[in-house]
């Protein structure tokens, strides 16, 4: 009965301070009612700054009830308020020594919490005493999500930048290991720099989110079919599985490889030459797998090479460590097949 009877005599008070205070300010309480701004006024007489007058917007900003509010010192809105740094912080803005406002976590009726910018002004009396404190907040949650985000994206771009600077790091490695002729040299990276901007342009259209098998070969190998007039000799089938942006980048490299060989040696090599790319999604004890085949036909006798070049490297070595699979090279004497298995995602999906 007595927590009823202080609670009953509290909110009598409040309520007795809300109406002079309509009095004396009138017109103002008016328009701070109907604003779309949250603002409250408490009174500055009491060490705990107790609310007075809260708008609509505050309350339902906080989602409380009115009557719940009035009477209430402002850190009852607080999510931190066992925070000594933050009620420091809360104390100086009501204390005018904080410059610009400051920046107050609050917790609303149900529990969810946001982050609001708190600004305090002093109301004075006749006198030039303190009498009251004007607030006013403002609801910074979009702001914090789009800081977030931005945060997010930024280290998502610092990693890609950095996967990027690594890749073109072996590209030109290998490529310097390969051979020391400048022209082909220069050749071999700008090419293989030019297929791996490709990727990242695939990319970008897909906002980074990943890509589609099909996508990736067609993409990757539009250069090769269109120059010369070889886009009937290079026949693609296969649903449109998605990968992730690490994948994709790594499977365009691949493709680019595949593509480039059959160009100097294989059956892109002559005009008689052809290429067929299959894949197909399988199940097996361990898993959903991707099953892709590069099967060239019609090109010059293939012998297997003396020495594993860069293009063999990436693709055995570099493509099986990214995909975490296997990838076969078969230099057969009628057309090289090259046969790739990796693991599929669990929400792996055609298109």
């Amino acid at each position: 009965m007595s927590d009823i009877t202080e609670k009953s005599d509290r909110q009598k008070g409040a309520e007795a301070a809300v109406d002079s205070f309509r009095k004396d300010l009138g017109p103002f309480v008016v328009a701070a009612e109907t604003t779309r701004m949250p603002m409250l006024f408490t009174d500055a007489a009491k060490p705990d700054n107790p609310i007075i007058f809260a708008n609509d917007s505050l309350v339902a900003l906080a989602g409380y009830d009115r009557d719940e509010v009035l009477g209430k010192g402002f850190n009852f809105l607080m999510a931190d308020g066992s925070d000594a740094e933050a009620l420091t912080r809360t104390k100086a803005e009501f204390e005018g020594s904080s410059s610009g406002g400051t920046e107050v976590l609050c917790r609303r009726k149900d529990g969810s919490e946001f982050w609001a910018a708190l600004f305090v002004s002093p109301v004075r009396d006749g006198g030039g005493a303190i009498v009251q404190y004007f607030a006013s907040l403002i609801d910074l949650t979009k702001h914090k999500e789009e800081e977030v985000r931005s945060r997010m994206l930024i280290d998502e771009l610092n990693h890609r930048v950095k996967n990027t600077l690594s890749t073109v790091q072996s590209i030109v490695w290998q490529t310097l290991r390969a051979t020391t002729d400048p022209k082909e040299i220069r050749q071999s990276i700008e090419s293989r720099l030019f297929a791996l901007s490709r990727s990242h342009d695939l990319l970008t259209r897909e906002r980074w989110e990943g890509a589609g098998l099909l996508d990736i070969a067609h993409d990757a190998l539009e250069p090769f079919g269109v120059s010369g007039g070889r886009a009937d000799r290079i026949v693609i089938t296969g649903e449109n599985i998605r990968f992730s942006p690490k994948s994709a980048l790594a499977l365009g490299i691949a493709f680019n490889e595949l593509a480039t060989n059959a160009v100097k040696y294989g059956a892109l090599s002559n005009a008689a030459g052809s290429i067929q790319i299959a894949w197909a999604a399988e199940k097996t004890p361990a898993g959903k797998r991707l099953l892709l085949s590069w099967k060239e036909s019609g090109g010059p006798p293939v012998t297997p090479p003396a020495h594993k070049g860069f293009g063999s490297r990436v693709l055995e070595r570099g493509l099986a460590h990214e995909l975490e699979g296997t990838v076969q090279l078969d230099y057969r004497p009628d057309g090289l097949i090259c046969t790739i298995d990796v693991p599929l995602a669990g929400d792996a999906r055609g298109g």
